[in-house]
């Protein structure tokens, strides 16, 4: 969908943003009818609340929202979210009050999303004039770019299989000239990447490698990986009917790697940016992988299956082994990878792994920064033998079933040269219910931040 702030006017409603100290003195120069309205109403600048005074007694038409106090230990750069869901349809701009216009107006664009392939949509939503000073053309990048993540994770897999998927991100490379392939069914025998393959090839659509690159070729070198599983049932160890009722999105890494990308193309940060998507169904038929079962990685590295639920961490060690060769500057994986980190940090913060402080320190930074919030989780050595195989060279999994997420993070290391600058995020990309600029549904998270900070890092090298 068109995510797109509107031209500045002057005959647009004014949203005039109120703390409870700065309500008190702003009500006191208002007309009778409009303090009758806001006392009939019991508004009192709560934040998130909203007072609407039609054009009274000659006075154009207003609009106050409620907003935390300058001083307030929790602030949510996002609240003005709520406008574009409160708000009647109409032509708005930002008035008084708004510490971050630049925030306020993508979170209303971020708010405003709504997904509508099988629905009509539901009226005509508020349409929000560009703030004066801010960076219109990246607010309305970031918000379009959020908005194809999260329609590619809300299409459930009838329609987003992995030829749709894999055809959605060709299509986005073709968009901007990207050098695109895709390798698919058998081939990837061919061209060894025989976990890709294992774990895909009992499904209808044949498993398949999408990669392209953009960029000058010189340019910092900023490889992304993405986990495209278009929906797990769990192969042979299958999963509880309870559990696959959102397996639609476990191609969510897949969708923030093209979230991503498609700011950083947009915005021509000058990156040799490479994409690699590992696309593949996790399907259940008479040449489906099996548990016990022991393939020889791209990497060279044998592996044991120790559950055909831990598929996702295998399709990724093959992409992340042939990322190595190319010896990026920066790589970054993403994947719905594991329950454990759920578990441990909820669905609303991501935790992300790396080696260095020093990336781990920016990472965070960007995150608070851009409102995208991540946690980092520790590559704890003492848990890395127990991938150690006895009959290969490693196991999939580890007994026990402590610490999850970790032990996934260390089993992708294995298959990373240089893990100084290699990190990985385990993401949920849902959001379970709505909150402002986070509508419920599909979620690219973490792209906004690595989009700061991959453009802050180019920018440096360029100028160095």
């Amino acid at each position: 969908m068109t995510m797109k702030l509107q031209d500045w006017s002057a005959e647009a409603i004014t949203i005039d943003f109120v703390d409870k100290g700065r309500w008190r003195q702003v009500k006191e120069g208002l007309p009778a009818t409009v303090s009758a309205i806001a006392a009939a109403n019991g508004f009192e600048a709560k934040p998130g609340s909203l007072l609407i005074a039609p054009a009274l007694d000659g006075a154009p038409a207003r609009v106050f929202f409620g907003v935390e106090a300058p001083d307030a230990k929790k602030r949510d750069p996002f609240l003005a979210g709520k406008l574009a869901a409160s708000l009647p349809a109409g032509l708005y701009r930002l008035g008084d009050g708004v510490a971050d216009p630049q925030a306020a107006a993508l979170a209303f664009l971020l708010a405003s999303y709504s997904f509508s392939r099988y629905v009509a949509p539901k009226g005509e939503k508020p349409c929000l004039c560009a703030p004066q000073g801010i960076d219109r053309a990246r607010v309305e990048r970031i918000a379009s770019a959020v908005a194809l993540g999260r329609d590619l994770v809300n299409t459930p897999a009838n329609d987003m299989g992995p030829e749709a998927l894999a055809e959605s991100a060709l299509a986005l490379a073709a968009k901007y000239g990207a050098q695109s392939r895709v390798i698919v069914g058998d081939a990837l025998l061919a061209e060894n990447f025989p976990l890709i393959h294992a774990v895909g090839r009992a499904a209808a659509q044949a498993p398949r490698l999408v990669e392209f690159t953009h960029g000058p070729e010189d340019g910092f070198k900023v490889t992304l990986v993405g986990k495209g599983v278009c929906y797990d049932t769990g192969g042979l160890d299958i999963k509880p009917s309870s559990a696959m009722a959102l397996m639609k999105k476990d191609m969510g890494g897949a969708a923030m790697a093209l979230a991503l990308a498609a700011m950083l193309m947009d915005a021509d940060v000058p990156v040799r940016l490479r994409v690699l998507l590992p696309i593949v169904e996790n399907s259940i038929s008479s040449n489906a992988f099996r548990t016990g079962d022991i393939y020889r990685s791209r990497k060279g590295l044998t592996v044991e299956v120790g559950n055909t639920d831990a598929e996702g961490r295998l399709i990724l060690a093959d992409a992340l082994a042939y990322a190595a060769e190319d010896q990026p500057d920066l790589l970054f994986d993403f994947a719905t990878l594991t329950g454990a980190a759920r578990v441990a940090l909820g669905p609303e913060l991501p935790p992300f792994f790396t080696e260095d402080d020093a990336l781990a320190d920016e990472i965070a930074a960007c995150g608070r920064s851009a409102n995208d919030p991540v946690w980092r989780l520790p590559l704890w050595e003492n848990y890395d033998g127990g991938l150690d195989g006895k009959i290969s060279d490693l196991v999939s999994v580890t007994s026990g079933g402590f610490s999850g997420s970790i032990v996934a993070a260390l089993f992708l290391r294995r298959f990373v040269s240089d893990p100084g600058r290699w990190a990985h995020f385990d993401v949920y990309c849902w959001n379970p219910s709505t909150k402002p600029g986070r509508p419920e549904g599909g979620e690219a998270q973490a792209a906004r931040l690595l989009y700061d900070l991959i453009e802050t890092r180019a920018k440096k090298k360029a100028t160095a």
